[in-house]
């Protein structure tokens, strides 16, 4: 009965610190692990709120990149970190994309990640080179029809959004494209414009001096919206495909099981500072737009964009490279 009593104090004892910790929360560093190599839309947006975040919360905020395998080995680092909220996660897309092109993954996406804040909102835009003889989404649907198999287009890599946004665009229309897929998106562009493929659904940043040149042609952004810094542009959905999106977004993740009001307090102080007007022009100029979704509604857009492309996936074959 003393030996029951004994553990229920010490279980009790160690509920009260963890909860006092947590309402005391930060009072170390906070180490932000960017799941990609420096200069991509997830590094920046990582780097865009740190510093701000360090002095609104009064505590160092490292960036760590660890970069590799499409942001598996970031996330697995985070994974498996304490859930004190001193260890965090900035990802992209391919979190919600690798548990689908992957044989086996060393954590369980779902299960292991507590979603924070989504931060930035980037769309790809859908380009062809000139020498192909279509203006719009709906024309470049009707030449692939009539030939099948012919035009080919380029990715970054099998398995990355890029990819993806082609293998969603085939499974919407039923055209037959032939991927090409690249070691990066640099190579996929110099090809593209040199016309040695004839499409790409490329990251904005990429891609648009090359149109604004003439060198390749745009035909529609592949979000849920036109973006700003390219308004010209329609979406894919209103030139000619209904109900077709995808945004190429960065957010960011706790471990499992950090405590709520952690969670809480990251997404607030992190929610500030995007909705700062100066950020969003920093946004901008990177084809990206700061976005803010909450933690319960960035784990439902999370569990919607698993689903989404586990069909793209069992639709394309695409497995990661």
């Amino acid at each position: 009965m003393r030996k029951r009593l004994r553990l229920a104090l010490s279980f009790a004892g160690l509920f009260l610190a963890a909860a006092a910790s947590a309402q005391s929360y930060p009072t170390k560093a906070i180490r932000v692990v960017v799941a990609f190599a420096p200069g991509g839309i997830a590094d920046f947006a990582a780097r865009s709120v740190s510093q701000k975040l360090s002095e609104n919360l009064g505590v160092p905020v490292v960036i760590e990149n660890r970069p590799g395998a499409g942001g598996v080995i970031g996330s697995e680092l985070v994974a498996k970190a304490a859930p004190d909220g001193y260890t965090v996660l900035v990802t992209s897309i391919s979190h919600t994309i690798n548990l689908s092109v992957n044989k086996s993954m060393p954590f369980d996406t779902r299960r292991d990640f507590a979603p924070v804040m989504l931060i930035a909102d980037a769309s790809n835009i859908l380009v062809v080179h000139p020498s192909v003889p279509v203006t719009s989404v709906k024309e470049l649907i009707e030449f692939a029809r009539a030939r099948p198999g012919r035009l080919a287009y380029a990715s970054s890599g099998s398995g990355t959004s890029v990819h993806l946004s082609a293998e969603l665009f085939k499974a919407m229309t039923h055209v037959d494209l032939l991927h090409v897929p690249y070691k990066g998106g640099g190579p996929a562009v110099a090809d593209l414009v040199s016309g040695q493929v004839q499409l790409m659904f490329a990251t904005l940043p990429t891609v648009l001096e090359h149109v604004r040149t003439g060198r390749l042609r745009g035909l529609g952004v592949t979000g849920g919206r036109r973006f700003t810094g390219a308004s010209e542009f329609p979406t894919i959905a209103e030139a000619g495909l209904p109900g077709y999106e995808l945004s190429g977004w960065s957010g960011m993740f706790a471990p499992a099981n950090t405590p709520k009001v952690v969670i809480d307090r990251l997404a607030g102080e992190t929610a500030k500072i995007l909705r700062e007007p100066g950020l969003r022009e920093r946004f901008l100029a990177l084809g990206a737009e700061p976005a803010v979704k909450m933690p319960d509604e960035f784990a439902a857009f999370v569990d919607s964009e698993i689903a989404k492309w586990k069909k793209v996936v069992e639709f394309s074959g695409a497995r990661a490279d």
